[in-house]
């Protein structure tokens, strides 16, 4: 009976693991059909394995709705300046992202590597979309405000 013991321990980790790995699939899944994830309420949003990524991402998530804001009453040459940065910073991001990618399919990672690096990936596609959305909000403001 002792001898079973670690059997059933390593089985019954290996289903926590296994329904957590799940839950991060669904919620790459998921960050992939939203189109504006500043407009998520606070229970939809991506869970983090890393308290410290959860608070990343709350930080994030102020920021970019700080700018939203911000492009109402923002000067051309501000909105220009700031595209520009976040154009630069998108190609950072998608990097990144596609790093996270690749290091995640080539199956050598430990299980605590691979739930780092599926967090990680989750952190780029989110900061991707709220990159992108900024970046589209403000060539609008650019376009309409040049003619």
């Amino acid at each position: 009976m002792l001898n079973n013991q670690p059997e059933i321990i390593r089985n019954q980790t290996a289903q926590i693991n296994k329904i957590a790995l799940d839950n991060q699939d669904d919620d790459l899944a998921m960050i992939d059909r939203i189109d504006n994830i500043l407009e998520l309420a606070d229970d939809q949003y991506p869970q983090f394995t890393l308290a410290k990524n959860k608070a990343r991402f709350l930080r994030m998530l102020s920021w970019y709705k700080q700018k939203e804001t911000w492009l109402d009453v923002a000067p051309l040459s501000g909105v220009s300046k700031l595209f520009k940065q976040q154009t630069k910073e998108l190609e950072g991001i998608r990097s990144n992202k596609l790093d996270y990618e690749m290091e995640l399919e080539t199956g050598t990672l430990t299980p605590s590597q691979r739930s780092y690096r599926r967090d990680e990936l989750k952190m780029c596609k989110v900061h991707e979309k709220m990159a992108v959305h900024l970046i589209a909000k403000m060539q609008v403001k650019i376009k309409s405000g040049r003619r």
